[in-house]
């Protein structure tokens, strides 16, 4: 692993397992409480919106420990994690049964699908946070 002003993979790596470990209960919860109240694609919009603000709490809350100093770096991380939760979502999507059109839906605005701003949001987070300080000393 990068040493010095390098960037911390080990570090990135983590938090997005822990997006993915937040991520995923609240796609629970949402399939269990919010799916049989508000509708499938209601709710999966409402996932869109509270998937990221998880996405933004938890990089504020590890913006520090993440000691991502450039923009380069923090674009870096977010690239990252955005690779990742796309191998991850449509990975699982594959796995659980569904077929590509409805992966795709939830990307297609047209089709009420909003999951690529989540993914957005998820891609410059690093960056955008890192604006607001968290550049300590090492």
């Amino acid at each position: 692993m990068a040493k010095g002003n390098g960037v911390r993979w080990r570090r990135v790596l983590a938090v997005w397992g822990l997006i993915v470990l937040a991520e995923t209960l609240q796609g629970v919860l949402r399939q269990l409480w919010l799916v049989p109240w508000l509708g499938e694609l209601p709710a999966r919009q409402l996932g869109v919106v509270s998937g990221v603000l998880l996405i933004l709490l938890i990089t504020w809350v590890t913006r520090r420990w993440l000691r991502l100093r450039t923009p380069a770096q923090q674009l870096q991380a977010g690239a990252l994690w955005l690779l990742l939760m796309l191998l991850f979502e449509f990975g699982l999507g594959t796995l659980l049964g569904y077929p590509p059109e409805r992966l795709l839906a939830d990307y297609d605005p047209r089709a009420g699908g909003y999951l690529g701003l989540g993914m957005l949001v998820l891609l410059l987070a690093p960056w955008l946070l890192g604006r607001c300080g968290g550049r300590d000393g090492d």
